[in-house]
């Protein structure tokens, strides 16, 4: 009962910034890695650096990534539709799980890179002095590009983005083990580069790793940290008209959170004052807690967490036939202009409001065929006065 109509159109609108964000950083991301790639290759044939032309791979690895990204945000910041209706978020989730097998997959490939270069009998050659000029450019370059992405994955709380700047940071920190690789190879020190290599690899591999486990938790629907949902559990009870909130759910769908919420309200209230304490859990929480992004809640007029007490009651069209079946309460039923029925602690308790007031004799015999209904614990009946 969250008014999905609201649902939908509060949703899109963050969900097509963050698109056009998420594409912006990643070009960005693209043009400096491919201006970056080729002066390595071509530095590094010049040069006769080993390490460069390594790190340039390393470098294209990451626009391999970026390709994904963009794939993936695109898909991801697609409305909802009949097929995916709580959207498409789950592609960007996905998206960093193959981003995170493809980084495992260039470590590894590096890694035996160098181990070969360490182990075989070719002599190591010695790079060319200016190599480490390269090595500094690419330092700055990538360590430029990972602050700028984190701090956009930060402000729209996006873990692709946060993946893609820490997919930079690796390639920094490779370069920096680069530079020094070249400057211990002008030392007498060749295999300084395979070492650096061998280093860098193990940190992509840990990073993917990492990567692949947050994503996956997310494909599995873990819900939020423990702290997070008792802030939310506390900030509901808070709202005027909630007595109690049991089965609070939640999980996330890319950047956003999916809630639902049991509340409990007083169980004689009307329909639409409980749909009404309902509409302002909603809205509330989609306000104080800008994560999430649909919120669906069932109101409740007891805890019906662990047992059902009123599961096996009659339905009003159930109950009325029962009644109607007893000649004393037949009578009494045609006067009647409206019945309201409580279900609560396994019971039910009838209102009745009478269109005038009925003979004693009457009610006693309504009373009567009553209690041969063992499921009504209470009968309360009133005339209606008109003025």
């Amino acid at each position: 009962m969250s008014g999905h109509h609201h649902t939908q159109t509060q949703a899109n609108t963050p969900d097509s910034s963050r698109k056009a964000i998420t594409q912006r950083v990643t070009f960005v991301g693209m043009g400096v890695n491919i201006f970056l790639a080729i002066v390595q290759i071509i530095g590094g044939i010049l040069t006769h650096s080993q390490a460069l032309i390594a790190d340039a791979m390393h470098t294209l690895s990451d626009l391999v990534g970026d390709v994904v990204v963009l794939v993936a945000s695109h898909h991801a910041a697609k409305a909802a539709d009949a097929n995916h209706p709580y959207g498409h978020g789950r592609i960007e989730t996905l998206a960093t799980v193959i981003l995170g097998l493809l980084l495992s997959g260039v470590a590894v490939a590096i890694s035996l890179q160098a181990w070969d270069s360490l182990t075989g009998n070719a002599p190591l050659p010695t790079p060319d002095p200016w190599a480490m000029g390269i090595a500094a450019l690419a330092i700055i370059g990538k360590e430029g590009l990972y602050h700028y992405t984190v701090h956009i994955a930060k402000r729209i709380s996006s873990p692709l983005l946060k993946a893609n700047a820490w997919h930079h940071r690796s390639d920094a920190i490779s370069s920096v083990l680069v530079f020094l690789a070249i400057g211990g190879a002008q030392l007498g020190f060749p295999w300084l580069d395979s070492v650096a290599a061998i280093i860098v690899a193990a940190m992509i591999f840990y990073m993917a790793i990492q990567l692949i486990l947050e994503s996956t938790s997310e494909l599995v629907d873990t819900g939020l940290d423990t702290q997070d949902v008792d802030d939310i559990r506390h900030f509901i009870c808070a709202i005027d008209g909630v007595e109690n909130v049991h089965l609070l759910r939640t999980r996330r769908m890319g950047g956003r959170v999916l809630a639902d919420v049991h509340l409990q309200v007083d169980g004689r209230i009307s329909v639409s004052e409980g749909h009404h304490i309902g509409e302002t859990v909603m809205y509330r929480l989609r306000k104080q807690f800008p994560s999430i992004s649909d919120v669906v809640i069932h109101i409740d007029p007891e805890d019906d967490e662990t047992v059902h007490p009123c599961k096996n009651l009659p339905s009003r069209a159930e109950l009325l036939n029962t009644l109607q079946a007893f000649p004393a309460t037949a009578s009494l039923l045609t006067s009647t202009e409206n019945i309201t029925l409580h279900y609560n602690g396994g019971k039910l308790q009838l209102e009745l409001v009478l269109q005038a007031p009925p003979s004693a004799e009457v009610i006693a015999a309504f009373r009567q065929a009553c209690s041969n209904i063992p499921t009504i614990e209470q009968i309360n009946i009133f005339t209606k006065v008109v003025h």
